[in-house]
Order: C-alpha cells, then structure tokens, then sequence
C-alpha cells in the first residue's frame, strides 16, 4: 500500500498493531470511504462532464463580461439538469470600487473586436476575432493609432511607442504607464515551446490583478513565441517596425456574475463545492466547472436510486470569478459562513494519464486553519488513485486560488487537488478541450463527490475515525487545531481544547478585514518593496496568524517553522501594513 508523502503535517500509515491500539476509536469510516466511491462512481458520466466542459470553455474563452453573464446563464441550467435546487445567478458589482475584505472588485470589460497590423506589408499579428488571447484581457481602446515599435527596457525614452515586453506585462504595468507608452505587445509566455500559442494575459490593474477605476487603459496584446522573437530580431537589427491598432473596447460598471446551488440537506449546516468560471481554458477552469456540475448529478442519481440518503448537511456548489466572487459570497453570507464545515476547491487541469507531470497534488489547510480536511483527503485518496494506478501526493497550503477559505478570518477548511496538464499550457491559447483526459475528469468528478458528501454525513463515528489519522501527526499546533476542528462536526468527540498563545509582552497584529491584502488600491512605488499578500505565501501565512494576541515575535516563530527560515522583515511588513489603515497593531 502506498504510503503517505513526508511533508508537514506529516501522515504517516500505521500497522496493523498500532490500528489495533486505537480500538477504543471506531474505524467503520475506513469502510465507509471505499464502499462510498464504488457508489458514486456507478453515477458519474464522464461523456456528460466533457460536453459541459466544451460549452463552458466556448463562452469563456472571450473573457469579457458579457460572455462571463451568458457561460452563467448555461452554467444554471446544466446544474437544474443536473438536479440542483435553489439554483441562483448572484450579480456582484464590477464597479472598480467596491471592496470585499481588502479586495477591490473590477471595471466590466468587453471587447468587440481588435487587430494589430504591421504597416507597409500588412501583416497581421493580432485578431481578436480569429484568437481571442491575441488581446490582453482589460485591454483600452485604440483607433487607429499607429506608431514606432521598440524593445521594452526600463528608463528608456519609449513614450508614443508600441513597446515589446519579454516580461509579463502584468507585472510592469504602472512602469508601462509611467513611460507614457502608445501600447503593450507582450512577448512573455509560461512554455515557448507552443510556439503558436499566445499567453493570456488577464491582470491589466496598475497596482494588482484587476482593473479598478483607478487603473489606467492601455491597449495591449500578446504575440505567440515565433512572432515577438521575430520582431525582436528585427529591431536588435536596426529596423523600424511601424504598427497600427485597432481596439473596439470600453471599460464599464456591470455586474460580475456567478452561481450558486444546492443539494438540500436536513439542517442548516452546509459542505462547499467551489472553483471558478470566467477564465478563457479549458483545464483552466472549464474541467473544475464541468467536474463540480458532475458531482452534483452523480450525487442526485445515487439519492434517486436510493443508493445514498439525501444527506444531513447541505452540499452547496459556487460557480464564481476567482477571488473577487469568493469574496463577494463570503461578505455577502456571513451566517451560512459559519454554518459551512469545510468546502473542495477545483481549480485544477484533468490532463492525460499518460503525460508526465499530471499526478494529484492535494494542497492542504495553513497551519493557523489546520483541520480534518487534511486527514480527510488523504483517506480518500489512498482509497482511490491505486484503483486507476494513478500517483497523487498530498503538499501544504499554497496561495493562487480560492483555497483561502481554511484561514482562522473565515475558518472553513478547504482542500485544494491540483494536477499538470503535461504539456504546460497555462493561461495559454493551447489550452483547448481536445487536450482534457476523460479518465481524469472522471476521477476529479469522484474524489470531489466523495469529499463533500461524507462530509455533509458526517457524525460521531466519521469525526472519530478522521481523528485516528489525526493523532498520527507529529505532536504541534497543527496537530492541536486539527483535532480541536472535529467539534465542528460533532462537539462530543474530543474534550474541549483551548489553545492561549503564551502571554508575551509585545506589538499584536490584529486584522481588519477577511482575507488577504493584495495591495490593489496602493499604488506600487508607495509599497516599501513589500509584496502583494494575494500572492506571496508567506505574507499570507504570517497575517492568517495575526489575531491580536499573538505578538509579532510569536508570529516570526510560527510562520518561519511552517514555511522555514527567511530574511523577510515581518515587523517591517506589519508596520507598513498599520501605517496604511489595513491591519491594526496593539502595542
């Protein structure tokens, strides 16, 4: 039998001896996770889950907000096929103001049409129209503005110019602004080797990921690989390169739609089944989409063959925009927040079961939210990747997604399964249906029901049973508040545990707001060097600790054991993060 990955928490697989010196904790969930995916996976099509997966990446690959309202409006229908009740399109706003937690929601985008021509010979090297991630998502407006092309360098003189980046733009775009540029050609891509392929660029914000109503528009585009190293060339020769563009968009307040659904339960606790909509791949995010509408039919089927009972918690699904409509949702339902035990976060590609690379990685809860969704994922896993002789590992928490939810501000713990896509084509024009795996799609689609089933059944006897793989981690805190998580589905299974942080004398950081701090409303010179808390882990891990009773000393401690040493000031970031109004510090 496969065992366990050393990794923190470590979880390491018992003997028969050691099981049987735990027989005062029932082990009847052992049985119940096999006998329950040989259930689930009677009622799962995965024929069906590829069509959904076409009709989500056929809207969505245009990524503006009006195909973003219509892949909702098909996406509520599927899950009414599939059986979903109390089905709901919610409209957030995308106003370029608004802010859930320290998130500011973004300007609705949408794009008609746009090319991109070299003058004098004619060629095209961008059409919105033939392939949409030839524009950059966010993209301003142009009317035939025509002007010199250079190469992008740092405090050159390039204002009035079309400029070609060898760097995501994304990142350098209040310089691109500061330089008074006439346009972006992005020339960055995560694999040069799809060398017709484009990368997609979808932050185009001047201090983040979004664009605000602070943000300034920029036309841009993005050149496959043959392209910007053939324009490049031609430039290092000594040539000018004149361009024209023309970009058909308008930046606008709207509404950022997504979808919400239920399998009613018995009481008013619910288990989330979450991954975004609103991205242009298909692995990325059309196959987490397609597995979660899946797993809400294989569920329905198996309740209305009377193979499973309709379950005492309900299974909700939330169909968002990453981040912004998690955020949204989060502020928007406070109560049903803590009403939800644990949710499954599919953001993850079903590649080819040939391909190298394409294994499940589990992420886990960070320490500060450590809980019984790390035991259980293992237990599942364990059960059901020898069967498909699929490898899988479990990895501890990384930020990127909307896996968040597990931190202490909202406290839902959350597993988050990742998988390549062999050939890596993230946020590339090359990730099309044609390359998703059935077999994996399948696989994703029983895993997730599965999680978040014997979740919404869980009792007594599945807490004390997760409990067994709890205590097989090393002695610490994230020992501690997994097993103190269990009362959250049954208050009786483990005494009482009060975790009181050692009373030192010392600053405590103390939090405003939920989640992260992307920094999207701070301009980026205005930042100390200090990076956004949306990306980097351990600016994230550090402020999840930050509960007003632990100082900044114990918190260096904490975060510095879970992630390692470093160099990183934390003092200097929780002060600068005080000077700016987004965390308070009580000296």
């Amino acid at each position: 039998m496969k065992s366990y990955r050393a990794i923190t928490p470590t979880l390491v697989k018992m003997s028969a001896s050691q099981t049987l010196a735990l027989i005062a904790l029932p082990l009847c969930g052992a049985t119940e996770i096999p006998a329950l995916l040989d259930t689930i996976g009677h009622d799962v099509r995965p024929a069906e889950a590829m069509t959904h997966v076409e009709a989500v990446w056929k809207t969505d690959r245009w990524f503006t907000f009006p195909k973003f309202h219509e892949t909702s409006g098909n996406v509520a229908a599927m899950l009414r096929a599939a059986g979903a009740g109390n089905v709901e399109i919610v409209k957030a706003p995308a106003d370029g103001k608004t802010q859930y937690g320290f998130w500011t929601m973004p300007l609705a985008w949408d794009a008609r049409s746009a090319t991109l021509t070299v003058e004098g010979s004619g060629e095209v090297l961008a059409d919105y129209r033939r392939e949409p991630a030839s524009l950059c998502m966010w993209s301003g407006p142009a009317k035939n503005t025509v002007a010199d092309l250079a190469l992008w360098e740092p405090g050159a003189n390039v204002a009035g110019k079309f400029v070609l980046t060898e760097k995501n733009p994304a990142g350098i775009k209040h310089e691109l602004v500061k330089a008074k540029v006439a346009g972006v050609l992005n020339g960055f891509s995560e694999n040069r080797d799809l060398r017709d392929g484009r990368q997609w660029v979808n932050a185009w914000g001047d201090a983040g990921w979004a664009f605000t109503a602070s943000s300034t528009p920029l036309p841009c585009f993005s050149l496959n690989p043959d392209q910007g190293d053939r324009l490049r060339a031609r430039l290092q020769n000594g040539e000018t390169i004149r361009l024209r563009a023309n970009v058909d968009t308008r930046l606008y307040k709207d509404s950022y739609p997504y979808v919400t659904a239920t399998i009613p339960g018995e009481t008013n606790e619910e288990v989330l089944l979450l991954g975004h909509a609103s991205e242009q791949g298909a692995h990325d995010n059309a196959t987490g989409v397609a597995a979660m509408i899946e797993a809400i039919a294989a569920i329905n089927r198996g309740i209305a063959r009377k193979a499973l009972a309709r379950p005492r918690r309900t299974i909700r699904v939330l169909i968002m925009g990453e981040y912004y409509g998690t955020h949204h949702y989060i502020a928007s339902n406070r109560e049903r927040i803590k009403r939800t035990i644990a949710a499954f976060c599919l953001d993850t590609p079903a590649g080819s079961y040939e391909a190298k690379g394409t294994e499940y990685t589990f992420h886990l809860n960070p320490w500060s939210g450590a809980a019984y969704t790390d035991a259980l994922i293992a237990e599942i896993a364990e059960a059901y990747f020898p069967r498909v002789k699929r490898p899988w590992k479990l990895a501890p928490f990384m930020p990127g997604t909307d896996s968040f939810l597990g931190e202490p501000s909202i406290g839902i713990p959350t597993t988050w399964p990742y998988s390549g896509t062999g050939v890596h084509s993230h946020h590339n024009s090359r990730d099309t249906p044609d390359t998703v795996d059935e077999r994996s799609l399948r696989d994703l689609t029983i895993v997730a029901a599965t999680y978040v089933y014997y979740l919404a059944n869980a009792g007594q006897v599945e807490a004390m049973f997760l409990g067994t793989s709890i205590r097989r981690w090393p002695e610490g805190i994230s020992r501690t508040l997994a097993l103190k998580s269990l009362q959250r589905i049954d208050p009786n299974v483990v005494p009482r545990v009060t975790i009181t942080p050692r009373i030192v004398q010392g600053p405590k950081p103390r939090r405003l707001r939920f989640g992260t701090i992307p920094l999207d409303d701070l301009a980026v010179d205005k930042r100390n060097g200090f990076p956004s808390g949306a990306w980097d882990a351990r600016a994230g891990l550090a402020l999840y600790w930050a509960d007003g009773k632990r100082t900044i000393e114990q918190i260096i401690a904490l975060t510095e054991k879970e992630a390692g040493p470093s160099k990183f000031n934390y003092e200097a970031y929780f002060r600068f993060l005080a000077r700016h109004g987004y965390i308070a510090i009580d000296e």
